[in-house]
């Protein structure tokens, strides 16, 4: 048992310096893309719209894989290693990957929207009403990391594979939305 809970203590503490670095990191690229907008406000578009497309890109890429993670940790018994280590990467994936990508698309999303279209077109509307499905789709999924964490998940892992098709429509309705503009 100390074996476990040592290298159960190891595994949080390189956690919490991997959680420090992509701290780092994003205040760093926030702090270069203010520094970009400052100094060059004309030329800040095609930044601000790169930007978004990686938030986009992480945001969708720990949607994809969280409810996988849930399928998997369905299945495994409560209290077992596997379970703990399911906990573990839930819980980095949300708060390391996910939420900052999540917030950052917010922002740099409604920035585009307002600085390119300026809240017009009803391609925008329909593609922020998906956004703010994916995002409601996000805080059920957060939600479920922490009942995962506290060991009161209900849901059996069919439900979580259908779960993990949700992001994947609402990409499917966004994308189509941005390029083709049907209206």
């Amino acid at each position: 048992m100390t074996d476990r809970n040592t290298t159960s203590r190891k595994a949080d503490s390189s956690g919490a310096g991997a959680m420090r670095r992509a701290a780092i990191a994003i205040v760093i690229f926030l702090v270069l893309a203010a520094l970009l907008f400052l100094f060059g406000p004309d030329d800040f578009y095609p930044w601000a719209k790169a930007i978004h497309v990686i938030a986009v890109t992480s945001w969708m890429a720990g949607m994809l894989y969280l409810p996988r993670l849930l399928v998997y940790h369905a299945d495994a018994e409560k209290g077992s290693v596997q379970s703990e280590t399911f906990k573990l990467m839930e819980r980095r994936l949300l708060r390391g990957i996910i939420n900052p990508a999540m917030i950052i698309t917010w922002v740099f999303g409604l920035w585009l929207a307002w600085k390119g279209f300026g809240f017009q077109g009803g391609w925008l509307h329909a593609k922020i009403a998906a956004v703010l499905g994916l995002s409601a789709v996000h805080g059920y999924l957060a939600g479920a990391v922490r009942k995962f964490a506290e060991d009161r998940n209900e849901k059996p892992a069919k439900h979580w594979r259908i779960v993990n098709e949700i992001p994947t429509l609402l990409m499917i309705v966004i994308v189509v939305l941005v390029i083709v503009k049907p209206f």
